[in-house]
């Protein structure tokens, strides 16, 4: 049996500018940390004594007899990649809730790649790991989603990661004094909307409307850098970089008009209205965490202006996807 763990992700900046239709002619960054909440995938070569081939778990039961039956897309997808042809039981849990704008679809994948490949006794780097995760998600799956969480599930640590015309992808750690790194992440309130939603849908449109949207994009970019900018700065306030988490949120809602509400909005306003310098919802929008910027004094009196949602404490991950557990069997 084979445990992949593969962390969720915060993405600070950027979100949208690494969309492929829109780096392929156009620079894009983001800013992104992957945090200790993670998607395990359990994967284990099943024994022939069943009347199915294969037993896939997740929030779904399947019991199918070929990799071409089975319904979840990534598992499939990343099965047939990988030449799989013996029977598979693969569970599939998580420290946090699906379609909540951390991630969690690419985790999965990444973390599914890395557990089949660990299975098959083949060691796959964090670069190819990602770039494998983005090709099935974008080409084969043919999903409307960004670049950034797979790289952010697959590299693990707090970076700046930039996209270019040639489809390179640059991934750059932050190095920050450590004594600052604990200010940010002690500044950070994670909050969940209590709502979720398919983050492909709301990104299909973004996609869509890309042509029309030059101006917000680069504008996130400009955002994006002097967000970067100031985390190097040991000279500037850590709140400024709060500050900006507020832009980018006004020009992200811009995008398309799926990307808030007005329980979101209310959320947010609430939040500022309790002390917040800064916040923005994670991911394509329309639900699932919203991210604020608090002094840790404030924590309380801002979590009694949102009232009664569920705040998850956290700090970010370093290690990336990784194997945690590794057994041969005989099957």
């Amino acid at each position: 049996m084979i445990i992949s763990r593969t962390p969720l992700r915060l993405s600070f900046f950027g979100g949208g500018t690494d969309y492929p239709v829109w780096y392929r002619d156009n620079p894009g960054a983001v800013i992104s940390a992957s945090i200790n909440k993670y998607s395990f995938i359990s994967a284990r070569y099943l024994p022939p004594f069943f009347d199915y081939k294969h037993r896939i778990r997740y929030y779904q039961n399947e019991e199918v007899n070929s990799i071409d039956q089975i319904k979840h897309p990534s598992v499939r997808e990343c099965a047939k990649l990988l030449g799989i042809d013996k029977g598979l039981e693969i569970v599939h849990t998580a420290d946090l809730p699906a379609r909540s704008g951390l991630g969690s679809s690419s985790a999965f994948t990444v973390g599914m790649l890395n557990a089949l490949s660990s299975l098959q006794s083949k060691m796959i780097a964090k670069r190819e790991l990602a770039v494998k995760a983005i090709n099935i998600e974008q080409n084969i799956i043919g999903e409307h989603v960004g670049s950034q969480d797979q790289v952010a599930s697959a590299f693990g640590g707090f970076n700046f990661i930039r996209f270019n015309r040639r489809q390179e992808i640059e991934v750059d750690p932050i190095i920050i004094p450590e004594h600052r790194l604990i200010e940010l992440q002690d500044h950070l309130l994670l909050c969940f909307t209590g709502f979720a939603r398919t983050a492909s849908d709301i990104a299909k449109r973004q996609i869509e409307l890309t042509e029309k949207k030059h101006n917000e994009l680069n504008e996130m970019n400009s955002i994006t850098q002097n967000a970067f900018d100031i985390l190097v700065d040991e000279k500037e306030p850590i709140a400024n970089f709060g500050k900006l988490l507020s832009d980018q949120w006004n020009v992200k809602k811009t995008m398309t008009d799926k990307i808030s509400n007005r329980k979101i909005n209310d959320i947010y306003d609430a939040g500022i209205e309790g002390g917040a310098i800064g916040g923005k919802l994670l991911g394509a929008g329309s639900g699932g965490f919203m991210l604020f910027f608090v002094k840790p004094e404030l924590h309380e009196k801002v979590k009694a202006h949102i009232g009664e949602k569920l705040f998850v404490p956290f700090r970010f991950d370093y290690t990336g996807s990784k194997i945690i557990y590794h057994s041969h069997e005989g099957y």
